[in-house]
């Protein structure tokens, strides 16, 4: 599966995103947090993610080395995305797959990462 254009956003509606995303490279993470969310994920640049609403209606979430911004809706508390960067210091978004609309997360082949042990 190609690069494809995919919008998304929380349970209520008040946080929505636009996103190019390639669904072939989703992972599942055992972190402490991933774990109980039950996210699947997928990362993109931040260059190809739009915030269209919500800016104002999401709470910023830090844990453990503090360089992920996990951002959650105010009202519904859906955690549709996350923004950080990668080590080159390239910002990017993940994007939780369970958040885009019409997208069936039970076809998706996600990579475990191991994300308790990082």
């Amino acid at each position: 599966m190609p690069t494809k254009h995919y919008t998304g956003g929380c349970q209520c509606g008040a946080v929505r995103f636009e996103v190019d995303a390639d669904l072939d490279r989703t992972i599942s993470c055992n972190c402490s947090r991933c774990a109980k969310l039950g996210a699947i994920l997928a990362f993109a640049p931040a260059s190809v993610f739009t915030l269209t609403s919500g800016e104002n209606a999401t709470t910023d979430y830090q844990f453990n080395k503090k360089i992920i911004h996990h951002l959650f809706c105010a009202t519904c508390g859906i955690e549709s995305f996350a923004r950080g960067a990668m080590p080159d210091g390239t910002e990017m978004v993940a994007v939780n797959v369970r958040c885009l609309d019409g997208v069936d997360p039970a076809t998706l082949s996600p990579q475990a990462v191991d994300g308790r042990s990082l």
